[in-house]
């Protein structure tokens, strides 16, 4: 019996999240940058996709391929208990684990013309490879009674954001007020928090430079991002 497998990358997440620093922690936190999930030649196929406009909700099983390290470790520092507290790596969501695969359930907007799937919610980045694609079913992935552990609760109020509309305008319309949800979600690393700090990250083929102090963000630049 094998001790590994190998699956085929069936399609790709498509977004403005162009750094992995912006994207959310969880699935459903930013519901207003949309993805397109693109499949691969060999898998756009209008029969596989029969059905599946029915379905408001969907999973997707995708590969942590921008957190690739040699070997794993059996405890991780959970971001939601700050980043200096280790748990057992089979009770977080880390992208560090032995067989790096998420699973995320987003919303699905609509199936589109060239057979993509435009998708709200997602926690993926721009290019990561999609590994298969489910249909969410309420009577059974939904178990109102589960317990949370110690993410039993819903993540930390949004911050407001302070960001001048001379800057947000260098952005494509449609990519604004996705810039804005993500940065009320306070897209620094859980152990940092120094006011003074200026952070930055691309999204949407920009770079965009901010600080935060108690709970207000604002944007001090946003550049095209460098090549």
């Amino acid at each position: 019996m094998s001790d590994s497998c190998t699956f085929p990358v069936i399609a790709r997440a498509r977004n403005d999240y162009t750094d992995k620093f912006a994207v959310p922690r969880q699935p459903g936190l930013v519901p207003e940058v949309l993805t397109r999930v693109v499949f691969e030649p060999a898998y756009r196929s209008r029969e596989a996709l029969r059905g599946l406009e029915g379905f408001s909700h969907l999973w997707l099983l995708w590969h942590f391929d921008r957190a690739a390290r040699e070997g794993w470790s059996p405890t991780v520092r959970p971001p939601r208990l700050g980043g200096n507290t280790r748990m057992g790596v089979f009770a977080t969501r880390s992208p560090f684990r032995p067989s790096p695969i998420g699973l995320s359930a987003v919303r699905l907007l609509r199936v589109e013309d060239d057979l993509s799937l435009l998708v709200g919610g997602a926690d993926l980045a721009d290019g990561t490879p999609i590994l298969d694609v489910k249909p969410y079913l309420p009577y059974a992935d939904s178990i109102p009674e589960a317990s949370g552990g110690f993410a039993a609760q819903a993540p930390d109020p949004r911050l407001t954001v302070s960001c001048p509309e001379a800057l947000l305008a260098r952005l494509p319309l449609e990519s604004r007020a996705g810039l804005l949800a993500v940065l009320s979600r306070d897209p620094r690393p859980a152990y940092q928090r120094d006011p003074d700090r200026v952070y930055g990250f691309t999204f949407a083929g920009a770079e965009v430079r901010f600080t935060v102090a108690g709970d207000t963000l604002t944007v001090h630049d946003i550049l095209e991002a460098s090549t």
